[in-house]
């Protein structure tokens, strides 16, 4: 069975080295154009760019999905199935083009969290459960028939970031089992269910990272861990924007500390190791920030150099 595989960033990366490792033959890897990043603008590969070159699998990085030259080089390859991981919304051309369609891997339990971000979204909202799905690419994005899926915990500690690196090994062992099925011929195709209520995953911008300190604790926990360590929970501290990646729960009455009042929020502190924001009804100690300008720090070494 001929595939053609389709990812940009490390989640991706996971998927593609299962099937290379579990036999399969990937016969390209299609991912994001090279860009420049950084000071230097270096051009910088993706990370299944680099993945597929190590391995020896031609790479296809097109500008344009639609593209004639690009549908005409896809089609050479003759795939019998393609699989995508953390891409591109593919138009139709591209995936009804091989005989046993696309399958892609979601990030939850569809039909919950469709959308560009079903990890951070499954944790700042709290849920204890979620997982990763495999489902047949249609027209809508996220809509396609279900073939397997399996469950992940989320642990009370959990940050996007823990969560993410756990899901993408068990997504892909679950293509693994996907892909074996397919080739079989023996796989359940199930719809659907959109009667129930649905909770989106919509992309994340930096307005949406700001934090609201009107909510309640537990609410703004979750909404940090949730944005760890990537794109980050900010808010604002003397005109800069501060970043906060890890927060803890606590009892202000434990510690004598001083009363600070900024236009974001009040605080407590003794300028040493403590630093505890007001909620709607508690307060959170601050365990890892990061001033504009400034690297990602403890609290205790943010607070060595800062005097407020």
């Amino acid at each position: 069975m001929r595939i053609i595989f389709m990812g940009t960033p490390d989640f991706a990366v996971a998927t593609l080295q299962s099937l290379v490792e579990n036999g399969f033959e990937v016969v390209a890897a299609i991912t994001a154009p090279d860009k420049p990043v950084g000071r230097g603008q270096k051009m910088s590969e993706s990370p299944v760019k680099k993945y597929a070159l190590l391995r020896g699998i031609p790479v296809l990085q097109p500008e344009k999905l639609k593209n004639k030259v690009f549908l005409e080089e896809l089609a050479t390859y003759k795939a019998d199935l393609q699989v995508v991981v953390a891409f591109r919304m593919l138009p139709e051309a591209v995936w009804a083009m091989p005989k046993m369609g696309t399958i892609n891997l979601h990030g939850s339990l569809l039909p919950q969290y469709r959308g560009a971000a079903p990890i951070n979204w499954a944790v700042i909202n709290g849920e204890i459960i979620t997982g990763v799905t495999t489902f047949f690419i249609e027209k809508e994005i996220d809509t396609g028939n279900v073939i397997f899926s399996e469950n992940i915990e989320i642990k009370a500690t959990d940050t996007a970031g823990d969560l993410h690196d756990r899901m993408m090994w068990i997504g892909g062992d679950l293509m693994v089992k996907t892909v074996k099925a397919i080739e079989s011929g023996v796989y359940p195709s199930v719809k659907q269910d959109f009667s129930q209520e649905l909770k989106p995953a919509p992309k994340i911008f930096k307005e949406t990272c700001k934090i609201d300190w009107q909510q309640d604790a537990k609410a703004i926990y979750d909404f940090v861990r949730g944005l760890s360590p990537y794109p980050a929970a900010w808010t604002t501290l003397d005109g800069k924007v501060l970043k906060i990646f890890e927060t803890e729960i606590v009892n202000e009455e434990l510690l004598e500390l001083d009363n600070l009042v900024f236009e974001e929020f009040k605080l407590k502190t003794d300028h040493k190791k403590h630093l505890l924001i007001q909620t709607s009804d508690s307060f959170l100690a601050i365990k890892s920030l990061q001033l504009e300008g400034k690297k990602r720090m403890s609290t205790e070494e943010f607070l060595r150099g800062y005097r407020f």
